[in-house]
Protein backbone atom coordinates (compact mmCIF):
# COMPACT_ATOMS: atom_id res chain seq x y z
CA UNK A 1 0.00 0.00 0.00
CA UNK A 2 1.60 3.51 -0.78
CA UNK A 3 1.46 6.09 1.58
CA UNK A 4 -0.17 9.02 -0.55
CA UNK A 5 0.09 11.76 2.14
CA UNK A 6 3.14 14.00 1.93
CA UNK A 7 4.42 16.88 3.52
CA UNK A 8 5.06 20.58 2.31
CA UNK A 9 2.73 23.02 0.27
CA UNK A 10 1.30 21.87 -3.39
CA UNK A 11 2.16 24.74 -6.22
CA UNK A 12 -1.61 24.61 -6.88
CA UNK A 13 -1.97 26.04 -3.35
CA UNK A 14 0.45 28.26 -3.28
CA UNK A 15 -1.17 29.90 -6.31
CA UNK A 16 -4.67 29.51 -4.31
CA UNK A 17 -3.00 31.62 -1.12
CA UNK A 18 -1.35 34.13 -3.98
CA UNK A 19 -4.82 34.93 -5.80
CA UNK A 20 -6.74 35.07 -2.60
CA UNK A 21 -3.94 38.05 -1.61
CA UNK A 22 -3.79 39.23 -5.23
CA UNK A 23 -8.24 39.79 -4.60
CA UNK A 24 -7.92 41.13 -0.91
CA UNK A 25 -5.00 43.52 -1.81
CA UNK A 26 -6.86 44.80 -5.05
CA UNK A 27 -9.83 45.80 -2.82
CA UNK A 28 -7.93 47.17 0.01
CA UNK A 29 -5.34 49.19 -1.35
CA UNK A 30 -8.04 52.17 -3.22
CA UNK A 31 -9.19 52.29 0.20
CA UNK A 32 -6.24 53.27 1.30
CA UNK A 33 -5.53 55.86 -1.37
CA UNK A 34 -9.00 57.51 -0.54
CA UNK A 35 -8.02 57.92 3.06
CA UNK A 36 -5.10 59.54 2.08
CA UNK A 37 -6.65 61.62 -0.18
CA UNK A 38 -9.39 62.60 2.57
CA UNK A 39 -6.41 63.18 5.24
CA UNK A 40 -4.21 65.68 2.81
CA UNK A 41 -7.59 67.30 2.20
CA UNK A 42 -8.23 67.83 6.00
CA UNK A 43 -4.63 69.04 6.06
CA UNK A 44 -4.98 71.93 3.49
CA UNK A 45 -8.58 72.69 4.70
CA UNK A 46 -6.86 73.15 8.13
CA UNK A 47 -4.10 75.17 7.05
CA UNK A 48 -6.44 78.09 5.04
CA UNK A 49 -8.49 77.91 8.13
CA UNK A 50 -5.24 78.55 9.94
CA UNK A 51 -3.81 81.10 7.89
CA UNK A 52 -7.02 83.56 7.76
CA UNK A 53 -7.30 83.09 11.52
CA UNK A 54 -3.38 83.51 12.03
CA UNK A 55 -3.81 87.23 9.42
CA UNK A 56 -6.50 88.39 11.64
CA UNK A 57 -5.17 88.12 14.88
CA UNK A 58 -1.82 89.81 13.91
CA UNK A 59 -3.77 92.50 12.24
CA UNK A 60 -5.89 92.76 15.43
CA UNK A 61 -2.88 92.62 17.61
CA UNK A 62 -1.43 95.22 15.67
CA UNK A 63 2.12 93.69 15.46
CA UNK A 64 4.22 95.74 13.60
CA UNK A 65 1.67 98.60 13.68
CA UNK A 66 0.23 96.51 9.96
CA UNK A 67 -2.33 95.23 8.61
CA UNK A 68 -2.20 91.57 7.62
CA UNK A 69 -4.04 89.68 4.66
CA UNK A 70 -3.26 86.04 3.03
CA UNK A 71 -2.98 85.41 -0.52
CA UNK A 72 -4.34 82.43 -1.86
CA UNK A 73 -3.02 80.65 -5.11
CA UNK A 74 -3.14 76.63 -6.97
CA UNK A 75 -0.46 75.25 -4.25
CA UNK A 76 0.21 77.64 -1.43
CA UNK A 77 -1.33 80.00 1.10
CA UNK A 78 0.37 83.16 1.66
CA UNK A 79 0.21 85.61 5.05
CA UNK A 80 1.76 88.72 3.81
CA UNK A 81 1.82 92.20 5.93
CA UNK A 82 -0.03 95.17 4.45
CA UNK A 83 -2.75 95.75 2.37
CA UNK A 84 -1.30 94.38 -0.69
CA UNK A 85 0.48 91.29 -1.43
CA UNK A 86 3.80 91.26 -3.29
CA UNK A 87 5.23 87.98 -4.34
CA UNK A 88 8.72 89.35 -3.34
CA UNK A 89 8.58 90.41 -0.23
CA UNK A 90 10.79 88.85 2.47
CA UNK A 91 8.47 88.74 4.98
CA UNK A 92 5.85 86.58 3.35
CA UNK A 93 5.06 83.48 4.94
CA UNK A 94 4.39 80.36 2.51
CA UNK A 95 2.23 77.31 3.31
CA UNK A 96 2.57 74.95 0.83
CA UNK A 97 0.07 72.56 0.12
CA UNK A 98 0.60 68.88 -0.32
CA UNK A 99 -0.45 66.67 -3.51
CA UNK A 100 -3.33 66.31 -4.65
CA UNK A 101 -4.68 68.88 -2.42
CA UNK A 102 -5.02 72.28 -4.71
CA UNK A 103 -6.94 75.51 -4.18
CA UNK A 104 -9.21 75.19 -7.63
CA UNK A 105 -11.29 78.28 -7.22
CA UNK A 106 -10.49 81.42 -5.77
CA UNK A 107 -14.33 83.56 -5.72
CA UNK A 108 -13.21 86.85 -3.60
CA UNK A 109 -14.54 90.15 -4.73
CA UNK A 110 -13.57 90.65 -8.99
CA UNK A 111 -10.49 88.64 -8.78
CA UNK A 112 -9.01 85.65 -11.03
CA UNK A 113 -10.51 81.99 -10.45
CA UNK A 114 -7.28 80.76 -9.56
CA UNK A 115 -6.48 83.12 -6.99
CA UNK A 116 -7.04 86.28 -4.97
CA UNK A 117 -6.41 88.11 -1.88
CA UNK A 118 -8.20 89.29 1.75
CA UNK A 119 -6.58 91.51 4.14
CA UNK A 120 -8.29 92.48 7.58
CA UNK A 121 -8.82 96.45 8.66
CA UNK A 122 -6.78 96.68 11.49
CA UNK A 123 -9.71 98.21 13.87
CA UNK A 124 -12.13 95.96 13.20
CA UNK A 125 -10.60 92.57 12.27
CA UNK A 126 -13.33 92.69 9.19
CA UNK A 127 -11.90 91.44 6.01
CA UNK A 128 -11.30 93.79 2.64
CA UNK A 129 -13.70 91.23 0.31
CA UNK A 130 -16.06 88.37 1.36
CA UNK A 131 -16.39 85.14 -0.92
CA UNK A 132 -15.10 81.59 -1.25
CA UNK A 133 -12.36 79.37 -1.49
CA UNK A 134 -12.76 76.16 -3.17
CA UNK A 135 -10.19 73.18 -2.35
CA UNK A 136 -9.71 69.67 -4.29
CA UNK A 137 -8.02 66.68 -4.79
CA UNK A 138 -9.06 64.08 -7.56
CA UNK A 139 -12.10 62.66 -5.53
CA UNK A 140 -13.29 65.51 -3.13
CA UNK A 141 -13.70 68.93 -2.70
CA UNK A 142 -14.44 71.25 0.51
CA UNK A 143 -15.63 74.97 -0.04
CA UNK A 144 -14.47 77.47 2.60
CA UNK A 145 -16.90 80.79 3.05
CA UNK A 146 -15.25 83.84 4.66
CA UNK A 147 -17.84 86.03 6.16
CA UNK A 148 -18.00 89.93 6.86
CA UNK A 149 -17.07 89.65 9.87
CA UNK A 150 -13.87 87.59 9.06
CA UNK A 151 -14.27 84.27 10.17
CA UNK A 152 -14.34 81.20 8.16
CA UNK A 153 -16.21 78.25 7.56
CA UNK A 154 -16.37 75.15 5.71
CA UNK A 155 -19.26 73.03 4.44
Amino acid sequence: MKNFYTKGISIVETVIVLAVLAVIFSIIIPQFSLIRERQVLKSAVGDILSSINKAQTQTLASVDSSSYGVYFESGAIVIFKGTGFFDEDASNEVISIVAPANISNVALGAGSPASGSIYFNRLSGSPSTTGTITISTPNYTKTITISATGGASTN
